[in-house]
């Protein structure tokens, strides 16, 4: 419905999801945290994010010539104070909570996981499945009209893509019972992860079906980032070994819905990835975002990879979150940006931050990212 309206940041961004040729690239979202920031940067006066978090925050993305959204978080920074996330919070099951407690029972034990997975869980996943089954159509009519609704919002100079609610993969299940209990359960009682994985991507594939019905039939943009934490500044969370036996297989039939449709899928990466590079890449993977370079992601070696197929990979370049704009001056910044640039690929490539920037970032800082991708849109890799 948008078709010869789109503006030049939003067409930029279309011709490099299609993976042409393009004079300058485009930027991806900045998902600056800290609110006097968002309202100085567009131009809305102190305390006005706080009463109006969507306005400011889509004038801070469309002052900082942001190109392409997939991930539309516009109240996620009410979540923080200048110090770090409000104290007030609710603590969960990553996040220090002193019980954990799910349907009345208490997760005190790898035990208790695996009983309440069986219990609770894997029923929930079968009827899922069939839920989903049962109102496809719906669904799909769902998905498209909430991608437009956005996108009406945003105007037409900033393309929104499909992210939230339209993606579901086999995963590790740590957010529902904590990190002790449940990666216990993994080393002892690999059949009911197994199984558990296998349930998921039962659902996953009906899910996916719909999802790539929704983005082929409402014309969204043919570009689905994955996201899910699988390792940490060591290395994956499990012995990537076996994820080889226990988890790649479910999750490359999960996403082969959408590789029947067309649909270029990449990986949100968060901690050292590099043993699961090659075999998402082989699962069907058409690229990557977010590199955390100090904990050994090598951006070069992954920019010069292919794809199953032979085809270049798309790249969404991150300048340092965790220690070039925190820590670092305008000039390592800039000098960032040109090396995301001078390494990454000749085409299909964005620009953006490896992830959220936290409160305390220097303003001079942001101030220059937001410069260095507007030159890069206006000129390229000049």
């Amino acid at each position: 419905m948008f078709d010869g309206q789109w503006e030049d940041n939003a067409q930029l961004a279309l011709d490099t999801i299609a993976m042409r040729p393009t004079a300058g690239i485009p930027s991806w979202i900045v998902h600056d945290m800290q609110w006097s920031h968002l309202e100085q940067l567009s131009g809305n006066p102190p305390g006005s994010y706080e009463k109006d978090p969507v306005h400011v925050y889509r004038e801070f993305q469309l002052q900082a010539g942001c190109c392409f959204i997939d991930q539309w978080i516009p109240e996620n920074p009410l979540s923080m104070r200048d110090q770090g996330y409000d104290s007030s919070r609710e603590l969960g099951a990553t996040t220090g909570a002193h019980e954990i407690v799910r349907d009345g029972m208490l997760i005190d034990s790898p035990e208790a996981a695996v009983e309440h997975m069986e219990q609770f869980v894997f029923p929930a996943q079968e009827q899922r499945k069939r839920d989903l089954e049962a109102r496809e159509e719906e669904e799909v009519r769902r998905r498209i009209a909430g991608e437009v609704e956005v996108q009406q919002l945003f105007g037409m100079n900033m393309l929104k893509g499909p992210y939230g609610g339209f993606q579901a993969k086999p995963s590790l299940m740590y957010g529902m019972y904590g990190y002790a209990a449940y990666f216990m359960a993994y080393a002892l009682y690999p059949d009911v992860i197994g199984r558990g994985f296998k349930l998921q991507a039962d659902a996953a594939e009906v899910d996916n079906r719909i999802s790539a019905r929704a983005i082929v039939e409402g014309g969204l943009p043919r570009l689905l980032r994955l996201d899910h934490d699988m390792a940490d500044s060591r290395g994956t969370l499990v012995d990537v070994k076996t994820l080889d036996t226990l988890w790649f297989p479910h999750f490359a039939r999960a996403i082969q819905p959408f590789l029947d449709a067309g649909i270029r899928l990449i990986w949100h990466c968060d901690g050292n990835l590099m043993e699961m590079v090659p075999r998402l890449l082989e699962c069907g993977l058409g690229g990557f975002q977010g590199f955390q370079y100090e904990d050994g992601m090598d951006y070069e070696k992954i920019c010069r990879m292919k794809t199953r197929d032979g085809d270049d990979l798309f790249i969404i370049g991150g300048v340092s979150v965790t220690t070039t704009l925190p820590h670092g001056s305008p000039a390592d910044v800039r000098r960032e940006i040109d090396w995301l640039v001078e390494k990454g690929p000749k085409v299909g490539l964005m620009l953006g931050c490896s992830s959220s920037i936290a409160p305390g970032v220097p303003l001079d800082n942001i101030e220059t990212l937001i410069e260095g991708f507007k030159y890069c849109r206006e000129h390229g890799r000049g």
